[in-house]
Order: structure tokens, then sequence, then C-alpha cells
């Protein structure tokens, strides 16, 4: 029977609940080992092809540093260079990528991009973030957590604000790990229905608690990790008055931590608007581990590469 770090080898990671929960548990596993021990894991000559149609710093300032402290190489694409389904049909650059390249990184607008190129390219393909998840983002996310509390099961996390695709794979992940996951959204924007369906079926399994539709108030009641995102994300500029606007009362504000547990952390996948969906004293406060989290996705990432690629097997 393959151990979990078999299993992963070759795989893609579109959404979070592709895991199993012992598959997670091992990705998080490498990563404290891999931030602990460091080392150059890979054979020499893997390549590594970042597909970008969104920008972003941590997501590929991580991955690119990931890679070569692995020992592999990265090569940054840009969507000027690329042109997903307009200069080419994401089918063929998945077809000319996976006859160079050991791995494609994918950050795209939309998930049926990369379920394309997943299912025309022979090497793995990993989401950087889509319009319905952000996986790696939510790797990083645990890792911290279990890096402040020894622990995921059981751990209350609250989550306050738009039922995004952070929000998305924030509750997959915290299904797949057994904790008590707790979000507030306003009317109109809470998570997608199947994403909840999804995450309650893991949840059998696991033992997680999965509360949706509360007051902010109501989820960070003794809660142990308070997290929040922007109200207005890329793309949605043009609705960020009608946001603002349906979002006030979800700052993530004294008032709400003042309500968490005793050592409550604060946590943001950032960039951070001070003074809409965070306050600054929140943002700034001995609290925040909002910087622990942009640091540990460069070491998730290092563990699920170093295990994609069989670098690691148990």
């Amino acid at each position: 029977m393959d151990t979990p770090e078999r299993a992963l080898r070759g795989r893609d990671l579109l959404s979070i609940g592709d895991l199993s929960p012992a598959e997670l548990e091992a990705i998080l596993k490498t990563a404290l080992a891999i931030k602990r021990d460091g080392g150059r894991l890979l054979s020499p000559g893997k390549e590594m092809a970042l597909i970008f149609e969104k920008p972003s710093l941590r997501t590929r300032m991580s991955f690119e540093v990931a890679m070569h402290r692995l020992g592999g190489h990265s090569h940054y694409l840009s969507d000027a260079e690329v042109g997903l389904g307009r200069r080419e049909p994401a089918a063929d650059v998945a077809r000319v990528l996976e006859r160079i390249v050991d791995v494609i990184v994918a950050r795209v607008f939309a998930q049926e991009t990369l379920k394309e190129l997943a299912d025309y390219a022979s090497v793995p393909v990993i989401n950087a973030l889509s319009d319905e998840e952000h996986p790696c983002q939510a790797l990083a996310d645990l890792l911290t957590v279990y890096e402040r509390f020894g622990k995921l099961r059981g751990v209350k996390l609250a989550f306050v604000g738009d039922g995004n695709n952070v929000a998305s794979s924030l509750m997959l992940a915290a299904a797949l790990a057994g904790m008590d996951f707790r979000i507030a959204s306003p009317e109109g924007y809470a998570l997608p229905n199947e994403v909840e369906t999804r995450a309650r079926a893991i949840a059998l399994s696991t033992g997680a608690s999965l509360t949706c539709s509360i007051t902010p108030e109501e989820a960070c009641a003794a809660a142990e990790v308070l997290y929040t995102d922007v109200w207005v994300s890329m793309g949605q500029e043009r609705e960020a008055a009608v946001r603002r606007e349906a979002f006030a009362g979800y700052q993530l504000n004294d008032a709400l931590v003042s309500t968490a547990a005793t050592g409550a952390i604060v946590m943001h996948d950032l960039p951070a608007h001070r003074g809409e969906e965070i306050s600054e004293e929140v943002f700034e406060s001995p609290r925040s581990a909002i910087f622990d989290q942009a640091e540990n996705r460069l070491h998730a990432q290092q563990a699920l590469l170093a295990l994609t690629l069989g670098a690691l097997e148990g």
C-alpha cells in the first residue's frame, strides 16, 4: 500500500480537497522538516514553469525560491508571453510544456483553465490561485496554525469576510485537519454551496466542526485563530463601493479580537487594506501571525514540490 508521500508523486493539486487527511499531514510535516533543516532535495535538472495570468508578490517569489532551494530551476511566463486561451489554447500550452518541464504551476483567472492544463499535461499541475481556490495559501495557513498551537485537530478558526477562493480552500483544509471552522459573511457573499457540501462530506470522517452564516461576534467568540481577507479582490474593482457597504461591520478590529480566546492569533493572506477588513491596530498587534503566514508559503511549497516530484518517498 502506498504511503502518503508516494501517493503525492506526480499528482496534480487543483483543489486542497483533492488531498486526503494523511496527504495533508505529510505535506505539513515535510514543510516543518524542510523549514528546520533545509537541503537540496531534487536531482539536478528539475524544471518548473510558472504560468501567471495575474501578477503576484508572495506566490511568485515563494515558488521561485522554493524551487531554487530544492535544487531545481523555475521559468516565469507572464500572461503577455503565453496568452492562455487567446494566443494559444491551454491544451496546446500544456502539451508543449510537458515536454520541457517537470511541473507546471499556474495562477489563473478561471479554474477551468487549470482543469484543461491538467487534462492535457502529463506532468503535475499545481493551482497557484484561481477564481475558485487558493490551495497553496491554505497549506501555509495550516502550517502557521500548527507551528503556533502544536496541533490542528479541534483548533477553533474564525474567518470573517468574503466567502472567496481563500475561504473556500481554508474551509476544505480545516475539514481535512479536523478543525473547528466558523465563517461569518454578509448575505450574498457566503461560501459556494458546493464547497460547503464537499467540506461537510470530508468532516464526516475527520470529526471537523463547520459553522457558516453566523455573525462576526459569534464566529470569533473563544476562537483561537482569527482570519480575514480583502473585501475587494483583484478583478472586482467595479464592485468596490457595493462591497464596502455590504461588509461594513465585518472588520477584524479590537472589539472582535477581545471576544477571542486568550492567546488567539490574527491571520491575513495579504495584501491587506488596513482600515477596511482589518484595523491598523490589529494588523500590527503582537497577536499578528500575518508575516509568519507569508514566510510559510515558501516552506509549504517546498514540501509540495519535493513530494510531487518524488524527492521524498516514505
